[in-house]
């Protein structure tokens, strides 16, 4: 089969497209044909070496839509199903951008009803790291949230989620995503306008002290990249969310994506030989929607 690595790190020019076995499911996994998997922001960041890896072929790609086609003893699927899943893993030797992957058997959800496999494959690792976010916060209806990069993947499902569960959401986002950002549910703030006082930040933006600066004393802050959370001030709580892979959480999502709560938005679709063309693109910034693979 077909699978996009990198060998050595650097910008979109270092992607490759090579031939490789294809992988075989083990005890409690499962092997999906791949028909469509997301570009997302971590896999430049594993093309560009931050996290390590480096002498080691790297398997691109977290988000996955598909089929089954083989079964592991222990899990409970059956060849034939369509389905989604995380494929969770900075450093692992193949990931979903291929056409194959093998995935373990409880990160997998069937896929939502009326919704193309492209689509749906965007829907994984932003819906899954916008509600583990939310979890953080622990907010109750009622409650406000200010999130940062509101047009963004993961700042929209978390700002649409949050508005579902009653929150009183603000989104701060570029002057030209206003319409986009209050058709989430949320208010819309730009720049300097945001005010202070939130009982939480959710920062999809990663603006850190500066978003951190806009909740109330004794509220909370949530981050989108472990390690990377700006330092507790006036008792605020602050976290970063690490995404995991959870099947029956991503069957949730799945069940609010086919009521038409959670919005699935795709820019550009790529064949797996264009790889190179679309992490330009990635690079170029502004994608509004994700950039799918189709095998």
């Amino acid at each position: 089969m077909r699978a996009v690595v990198v060998e050595r790190f650097g910008g979109p020019e270092v992607v490759e497209v090579v031939e490789t076995a294809v992988p075989q499911p083990g005890a409690r996994q499962v092997r999906i044909k791949v028909a469509a998997a997301a570009l997302n922001p971590v896999d430049a960041g594993v093309r560009a070496g931050v996290f390590g890896g480096a002498g080691e072929r790297i398997g691109l790609g977290w988000d996955v839509a598909g089929t089954i086609d083989a079964v592991g003893t222990g899990a409970a699927w059956n060849v034939g199903d369509e389905v989604v899943a995380l494929h969770y893993g900075t450093v692992k030797p193949l990931g979903t951008h291929a056409e194959y992957v093998v995935v373990d058997a409880d990160a997998v959800a069937p896929a939502p009803a009326g919704v193309d496999a492209v689509h749906a494959a965007t829907l994984p690792l932003n819906a899954l790291t916008a509600v583990q976010a939310l979890d953080l916060l622990g907010l109750e209806a009622g409650q406000s949230l200010l999130v940062t990069g509101a047009a963004g993947a993961v700042g929209g499902y978390a700002a649409r989620l949050a508005a579902h569960q009653g929150v009183a959401v603000t989104g701060l986002a570029r002057e030209d995503d206003e319409e986009l950002v209050r058709s989430l549910g949320a208010e819309f703030v730009v720049g300097e306008a945001v005010p202070g006082g939130f009982d939480a930040v959710l920062d999809a933006a990663v603006l850190g002290e500066r978003a951190l600066g806009r909740v109330r004393d004794g509220g909370a802050y949530a981050g989108v990249i472990p390690g990377a959370a700006p330092e507790p001030v006036r008792g605020v709580r602050v976290g970063a969310v690490e995404v995991s892979a959870d099947g029956a959480r991503l069957a949730e999502l799945v069940r609010l994506a086919e009521e038409g709560v959670l919005a699935l938005r795709v820019a550009e679709t790529f064949s797996l030989g264009d790889a190179v063309k679309a992490h330009a693109r990635l690079a170029e910034g502004g994608v509004r929607g994700r950039l799918v693979f189709v095998p």
